[in-house]
């Protein structure tokens, strides 16, 4: 019981960490410095690359692109 709840704790993090890492990488490498698509770096983005990995930080930008239509 114990392995699993630290499993999933660290998983979260590594998938957290890669995660903020990624949107780090697009907005200052992808994106020009005046997009308007660039991704906060707040607890939100934090949690949600940590719960939903590389999908979640599509869906960051996703959810971005919808409000600039």
């Amino acid at each position: 019981m114990e392995s699993k709840g630290v499993s999933f704790v660290v998983n979260f993090l590594v998938r957290a960490i890669l995660g903020m890492g990624l949107i780090l990488f697009i907005n200052q490498y992808i994106l020009t410095s005046q997009s308007t698509l660039n991704v906060g770096m707040n607890a939100f983005s934090f949690l949600t690359s940590g719960t939903l990995g590389i999908p979640g930080v599509c869906l960051l930008y996703g959810v971005l692109l919808y409000q600039n239509l």
